[in-house]
């Protein structure tokens, strides 16, 4: 049987990444062939299906909530006046749709705690 890991287990989960590296798809099916078991295709496989599922709901225009993560909005972004930078002319930047992320508070506390902590080691 698989163990289900909680949030606060989460928490403490390390990836093996230093501080300037970047979490990538890779990384995650790795890291759930190390914890989990699974083959590395399976991994693939889980880590493809879960990005696969945030994008088809963001293309139907459906929010994304992830508790004790965040949330994904899509906001409609009405036709605006803008300048191009280089010649200074005026141009209108046309009506879009954007993703937006809000974290959750839980996820803000936790940053915000491992940030005081890492000012306070390096204070030392």
């Amino acid at each position: 049987m698989t163990e289900i890991y909680d949030s606060e287990d989460l928490a403490t989960f390390s990836t093996g990444l230093g501080p300037d590296e970047t979490l990538t798809k890779a990384h995650l099916a790795e890291l759930l062939t190390q914890e989990f078991g699974y083959s590395k295709r399976q991994s693939r496989n889980i880590v493809d299906l879960f990005f696969d599922q945030l994008r088809a709901c963001l293309e139907r225009g459906e929010s994304i909530k992830l508790s004790g993560f965040g949330s994904f909005q899509l906001r409609d972004k009405p036709e605006r006046p803008g300048r191009n930078p280089k010649t200074g002319k005026e141009i209108a930047i046309t009506a879009r749709r954007v993703v937006t992320f809000h974290t959750s508070p839980k996820l803000r506390d936790m940053v915000e705690a491992n940030s005081e902590l890492i000012e306070s080691k390096l204070a030392k």
